[in-house]
């Protein structure tokens, strides 16, 4: 059995795990006061040339966007998000549970439209109506879509008119970086965003997010917030360990570029073979369209998500390929997929 079901299924790159032997008897502070999150965090200044930003590890994605909205938000004040967006479908609740309304909006390919965006703002009241205050968005989204400058300017845009922020989760920012046609770069993304965070536990990390706090508003005593929640890692060192070694000369994009570059060509050989897609996706994660006979064939032999329904007969299916997929794990598939075609 092989797994295309997300692309954390595997350990970490064996450079990290050298990384962490390295520094298994070396003595350091703990809660991220250490000399490898001080080096990691001005690796990603350096990456992102920015040196007025605070830089801020977290073991996971679902505590990074939980510390950072609640601590940026007061408690009747909303973030939206694409109805797809992770903190609504994937997070059990945790946003609400801080105190905070997510509001959900209409979404196009996974993203979330400024148009969308600015009816939104538009419909609120008064004190009975929850003020809007954050937009959330992720990079790449949840179906593999990129925002691309002109619309990240446009949600930036916004956000200047109506004093509000923009966050943006990067759990997979390196495969949107490093994906065909992208024009987003890190340093755009320090320049428009208030805050955002480079994902690593699904790049090659055993774990680790880096969240980036541009706006000053944001900093002062964000740590409180982190201790509260309880993201803040005894051992803060593990995870400046390991970004220390992704950022020190290039392997975190080397590692994201990979992964797409296995996605894409499984979507091209899928293409090939007269299938659809439910989107165009340039990064790692891919959304083919099969029969239902033809997926639980493939579920003999594979991993991975089944999507959505199509229609009675179809559904949507979803292959990730990580820092690890082996190219002749993706050729065996494609022969798999084209002997169903053959059938």
């Amino acid at each position: 059995m092989y797994s295309f079901i997300c692309d954390y299924s595997e350990g970490a790159h064996p450079r990290i795990m050298k990384a962490l032997s390295d520094v298994s008897y070396e003595q350091n502070s703990g809660y991220g006061n250490d000399t490898h999150c001080s080096k990691a965090a001005n690796l990603i200044k350096k990456a992102i040339s920015r040196e007025d930003v605070d830089v801020h590890f977290m073991p996971m994605g679902t505590i990074t966007n939980v510390t950072t909205i609640a601590s940026s938000l007061r408690p009747y004040e909303a973030v939206l998000t694409a109805k797809t967006g992770h903190i609504e479908v994937h997070e059990t609740g945790a946003i609400e549970a801080t105190g905070h309304k997510i509001i959900s909006l209409p979404q196009t390919d996974g993203k979330l439209m400024p148009e969308v965006v600015e009816e939104c703002v538009a419909s609120f009241e008064d004190e009975h109506t929850s003020i809007r205050k954050m937009i959330y968005i992720s990079f790449p989204t949840e179906s593999g879509t990129l925002y691309s400058l002109k619309e990240l300017k446009a949600l930036r845009a916004i956000c200047d008119k109506n004093d509000m922020y923009l966050y943006v989760d990067g759990a997979r920012m390196g495969n949107g970086i490093m994906a065909e046609g992208n024009d987003v770069t890190l340093k755009n993304l320090s320049q428009l965003a208030d805050a955002f965070y480079i994902g690593a536990t699904k790049n090659g990390a055993l774990m680790g997010e880096a969240l980036v706090l541009v706006n000053d508003k944001l900093k002062p005593n964000f740590r409180f917030m982190l201790k509260r929640l309880g993201g803040m890692t005894a051992k803060g060192f593990v995870l400046g360990v390991q970004f220390e070694e992704l950022f020190k000369d290039g392997l975190y994009l080397e590692l994201a570029d990979h992964a797409n570059k296995m996605a894409q060509k499984l979507a091209k050989g899928i293409k090939e073979l007269g299938y659809g897609f439910l989107s165009f996706s340039p990064t790692n994660q891919i959304f083919p369209i099969f029969s239902n006979k033809i997926i639980e064939e493939l579920q003999k032999n594979y991993d991975f998500y089944v999507w959505e329904p199509s229609d009675k007969d179809h559904s949507v299916v979803r292959f990730v390929c990580s820092w690890a997929t082996e190219e002749k794990e993706v050729d065996k598939l494609l022969e798999i997929i084209k002997g169903f075609s053959k059938a």
